[in-house]
């Protein structure tokens, strides 16, 4: 039997912030999913409200910004009809059942920061599926859940554990690079306040971390390390 890994991205949203749309980051999507495919893996990709999900703009290799010009893997997904056919209409989590799935990861982008703290449904399913003790896994601002995530016992999940996310390296150049403060609150500050070890590699470096069945990423090029930890938890080799 394959293993079966659900991938969970941001529904659409509105920053508070800047007041543009924001989605979720195409990369944090799309490489881990290639490497769970070339794993041989079933993967679902399902949303916290389902339906239509879209990329932040940033992250669209196609995006006149150029900012992710160079990520020929996306483009490539990108260019597949039937791959772009999964993001029309994702189930939400409230119709998929936690057994159903050996491994999460919860995916980044813009729109994880304007809704996921607050989706209580988000955080209540990640924290069930955390204490199946499977692979539980957050990626880049995706990681901003682990900030409202408890145990049984009322104790943050986070407190003590060592994970990663968006660093405040990286919000500070992309503070810098808008010429405005971007995200609403930074997951580094917030996490080390609630007693995580927060470790953190250069700026924009692939780096992802694991402790027990939690695994963390810290940023959108951080995705295939992200799924290979997963893999590893899960005895699966690629």
């Amino acid at each position: 039997m394959s293993k079966h890994i659900l991938l969970i991205v941001a529904n659409p949203s509105t920053s508070t912030t800047l007041g543009i749309p924001v989605g979720f980051w195409a990369a944090e999507l799309i490489h881990p999913y290639d490497a769970f495919v070339n794993a041989g893996c079933q993967v679902t990709i399902a949303s916290p409200k389902g339906g239509k999900v879209e990329f932040d703009s940033l992250s669209d290799p196609r995006d006149a910004s150029g900012y992710s010009k160079d990520d020929v893997l996306s483009l490539q997904y990108i260019n597949q009809p039937e791959f772009m056919q999964l993001l029309e209409n994702t189930p939400a989590i409230a119709t998929l059942n936690i057994d159903d799935f050996d491994a999460i990861v919860v995916c980044g982008g813009q729109s994880p920061m304007f809704t996921f703290r607050q989706d209580q449904n988000l955080v209540q399913f990640f924290s069930n599926f955390y204490a199946t003790g499977k692979p539980t896994a957050a990626l880049c601002h995706g990681t901003c859940l682990l900030l409202e995530t408890k145990l049984p016992n009322g104790e943050y999940l986070i407190q003590g554990k060592s994970i990663t996310g968006f660093a405040n390296s990286e919000e500070d150049y992309a503070d810098q690079v808008v010429g405005q403060k971007v995200m609403p609150f930074r997951i580094e500050d917030e996490a080390k306040q609630l007693g995580a070890n927060f470790v953190t590699q250069a700026p924009f470096s692939p780096h992802a971390i694991r402790d027990g069945n939690l695994i963390t990423g810290q940023q959108q090029n951080s995705g295939s390390e992200t799924a290979k930890l997963v893999l590893e938890a899960l005895g699966v080799t690629g």
